[in-house]
């Protein structure tokens, strides 16, 4: 290791951004320490560019006060093999010529799945924030990216007790093992101040009441019968609710083919910013979603959520928030009934380690590893604690 370490954190997609800009400012605060305590470190970030559309990167860079990338790939989108392709060739030049002591990745998006696999062929460490979640659903591209990382990575940094748990089953080390809480939650900490959803409402023209929806997950907008069934769905829970859509420009097309368009109370905007998107959900008297992030943020938010899958890799959403699965022929009684009960209160006690200081744990483990530190096992980790 050189005298000062390299950390680089590889982001594709909006999770990424959200999820490493504590992780990026908790890395920074502890070389900056005043008291003598700190650990000088660099990092950088690359882009991948795998999410291309400037409304699902670069206004998050400024949203969240992530610095400047150091490279940005652009791969765009194509199909798994020919993305993921792209960004392999992409990732190994710029890890090749930076030569960094560890890169962190985050989620379960193609980039995360290039990284690793560039990084274990250059015997370059690596850390994967997020680890262990589990939707036991092989047909989920995500799901797939998810086991091989965590199978590659050296520092496994989980959200959750449940990570945990998958990650021993599957025979993991537990000294990689790192409960360190939800680095999302500390973005939207963060972010409260700053909400304002009576603002994106007036300019969206939208009433006091109304829900958001957002779609992208091959199961529901690849095929196109199964692109219609959740359209319908949609269309039918618009009769209840009018329903604001900001489209993820993947299966735009088919969507759009399907029925989702603007008219009646159904209206489709272009993706929106981080603040604006959390202000217009934190107004929301109903969510439907299929994406993990959102299940997250309406679970700390108390909006209910619908998702519309028949599986999560994001099961505390459901036993400590305001999250339900549901299918597209559940989904309007389920809406209906949501609408009636009114606003939601998370169930009992919030995800343990869900309290805004996940990015500055992230920051210690690293360090401490960089260090050579013995740490103690996930197992051994105390769930709670004033300090942490």
């Amino acid at each position: 290791m050189r005298e000062t370490p390299l950390v680089l954190h590889v982001l594709g997609a909006r999770p990424n951004f959200v999820k490493a800009a504590p992780v990026v400012r908790g890395l920074a605060e502890l070389g900056a320490s005043a008291d003598g305590t700190g650990f000088a470190l660099r990092q950088g970030i690359i882009h991948t560019g795998q999410h291309y559309d400037a409304l699902m990167s670069d206004v998050f860079f400024a949203d969240l006060g992530l610095p400047e990338p150091i490279a940005n790939l652009g791969v765009g989108s194509g199909t798994h093999a020919r993305q993921t392709a792209a960004l392999l060739t992409g990732l190994e030049d710029v890890i090749t010529e930076h030569r960094p002591d560890l890169v962190v990745v985050y989620g379960d998006v193609n980039s995360t799945l290039a990284a690793i696999l560039v990084c274990a062929k250059l015997g370059v460490p690596t850390a994967h924030v997020e680890a262990g979640l589990r939707s036991f659903d092989r047909t989920m591209p995500e799901e797939i990216n998810r086991v091989v990382t965590d199978a590659l990575a050296d520092i496994l940094l989980c959200t959750s007790p449940d990570a945990i748990a998958h990650l021993a089953n599957e025979g993991v080390d537990p000294r990689k093992v790192h409960f360190v809480g939800n680095p999302m939650i500390d973005s939207l900490f963060a972010a409260l101040p700053s909400l304002d959803p009576e603002r994106i409402r007036a300019r969206l023209g939208l009433p006091e009441r109304y829900a958001v929806a957002t779609l992208h997950r091959p199961g529901n907008v690849d095929d196109a019968a199964a692109a219609r069934e959740v359209v319908d769905a949609v269309r039918e829970v618009s009769e209840l609710v009018p329903i604001v859509v900001p489209l993820h420009p993947r299966g735009r097309t088919r969507l759009a083919e399907a029925g989702l368009v603007t008219g009646g109370n159904l209206t489709i905007i272009d993706p929106l910013g981080y603040l604006d998107f959390l202000s217009l959900v934190k107004g929301a008297a109903l969510v439907v979603t299929d994406s993990g992030g959102v299940q997250e943020e309406t679970t700390m938010l108390g909006v209910p959520c619908l998702t519309v899958r028949p599986n999560t890799e994001r099961p505390i959403t459901i036993t400590h928030g305001t999250n339900l699965l549901v299918t597209p022929a559940t989904l309007p009684a389920a809406a209906a009934k949501a609408l009636a009960d009114g606003a939601a209160t998370p169930t009992g006690e919030l995800p343990p380690l869900w309290d805004g200081k996940a990015g500055p744990r992230i920051a210690r483990v690293i360090a401490a590893w960089l260090r050579g530190d013995n740490l103690a096992p996930a197992a051994a980790q105390t769930v709670r604690t004033s300090g942490d």
